[in-house]
């Protein structure tokens, strides 16, 4: 499915066509990002719903990133989501961290923000599914050699959803994209 746009009002659809994805190819993990946990929400509900069993993971943007010690999720929330299950993962991103402090001193550029750039080309949403699945499959949030989903979008809520098999980030050129269930035309 491609949307006409990018954006939030893309979210419950995103949520639908991942639902029915893993329901007819047996994920059972599903990788979401999202800051503040309301994404997560709406793919559970959606899930849960058409009775499709899953292991949902949040992953919100690292402390620091809203500014010094900072984390956009209330402690609230995640508590809320760990309620229900969840697996909350904030973390370093894989495929900036540190490499971006250098950058933003020294200038250059780096692999592995080279490779983010690279994976942008596809879609914002690409490029986040690919590092949420490092970081969950880093975190031991997801099992190593299966199939998961990832949930990303341009901003707020959801407008991308891979099919993929993650890597840990110390090999990330084993995760294999298998497939693309919706995006925005252009992100």
């Amino acid at each position: 499915m491609v949307f006409a746009n990018k954006g939030w009002e893309n979210t419950p659809e995103a949520a639908r066509l991942a639902c029915d994805y893993a329901r007819e190819h047996g994920i059972k993990h599903v990788v979401i990002a999202s800051k503040t946990g309301y994404t997560t929400d709406i793919f559970m509900d959606t899930f849960a719903k058409a009775g499709v069993d899953a292991h949902f993971v949040n992953v919100t943007h690292c402390y620091g990133d809203l500014g010094p010690g900072q984390c956009e999720m209330t402690p609230e929330k995640r508590r809320e989501l760990t309620d229900k299950g969840v697996t909350v993962i904030t973390a370093t991103h894989a495929l900036s961290g540190a490499e971006r402090g250098i950058v933003n001193k020294y200038g250059g550029v780096t692999p592995a923000i080279l490779m983010a750039d690279t994976l942008k080309m596809l879609g914002q949403g690409m490029k986040v599914g690919v590092e949420i699945s490092l970081m969950a499959m880093d975190n031991g949030a997801v099992p190593y050699g299966e199939e998961i989903l990832a949930v990303g979008g341009c901003g707020h809520g959801a407008d991308y959803v891979i099919s993929l098999i993650p890597g840990h980030s110390n090999n990330l050129f084993e995760t294999k994209v298998i497939d693309i269930i919706c995006k925005p035309r252009i992100s």
